[in-house]
């Protein structure tokens, strides 16, 4: 090409896609590492390698940009994962960074950046609201909206002990490890029966008797002279 001369449409297509997809995964990371509040769009652009005026030719603004990290990630894979698998997929794309450069990386963005100010809010809004509706079905239970909402303070919480606070142990566990013991357990959360209170987990316990003392344990039959029958 000669020049000064003008590329031809085609060419400049393909230099656009390129840009967007250097703008996408420059603002995921940085969403992810600092999150929304604490990334300007000098330092997207900067990790993109483009003028930072192209990002608002693209996207019309940081906020913009969010949403389509956001969909491209989260609410893609939400939306493309069947419900049963979902918070496998999920823990596991938080435990492992190994899929060739196009992560999702959109729970540790939710993470980073809920929260932290207005305009982030209504996009991470919507992904808090797929994940529970999505997660809620897996339970015929008449509290399966709170179960779900269970179901995602754990796993928010475990990204951010392992992702954000980095605490050890959980921040250097295997991720086959992790999946197994929180799996294992998750099960019984979509399975358990409802009922009314004190009516789960409390087969065969009896209250405490008169002058328990809290943090103690409650005396048994023998200890009461209940055990053997009366008047024995």
């Amino acid at each position: 090409m000669e020049p000064g001369s003008v590329p031809p449409p085609e060419e400049r297509r393909r230099d656009a896609v390129a840009t967007r997809r250097r703008l996408l995964e420059a603002a995921r990371d940085l969403f992810a590492e600092r999150g929304y509040e604490g990334t300007t769009v000098r330092g997207i652009a900067a990790r993109a390698g483009v003028n930072q005026a192209l990002l608002f030719r693209y996207f019309g603004s940081k906020r913009g940009l969010l949403t389509e990290v956001v969909a491209l990630g989260g609410l893609e894979q939400l939306r493309a994962t069947p419900p049963e698998e979902l918070f496998e997929t999920a823990l596991r794309s938080m435990l492992t960074r190994s899929a060739e450069g196009a992560e999702d990386r959109s729970l540790e963005v939710y993470l980073r950046s809920v929260g932290r100010g207005d305009e982030a809010a209504g996009t991470l809004r919507e992904l808090g609201e797929e994940y529970q509706s999505a997660l809620a079905g897996l339970s015929g239970a008449p509290d399966a909206v709170l179960r779900a909402d269970l179901a995602m303070a754990w796993l928010l919480g475990i990204g951010l002990m392992r992702t954000v606070v980095a605490r050890e142990p959980l921040a250097g566990a295997e991720p086959d490890e992790v999946c197994r013991l929180v799996l294992g357990t998750l099960g019984h959360l979509w399975s358990a029966d409802s009922g009314e209170p004190g009516e789960q987990g409390g087969a065969g316990l009896s209250p405490p008797g008169p002058g328990h003392r809290p943090g103690t344990q409650a005396p048994g039959p023998e200890e009461t002279g209940e055990a053997g029958g009366a008047g024995g």
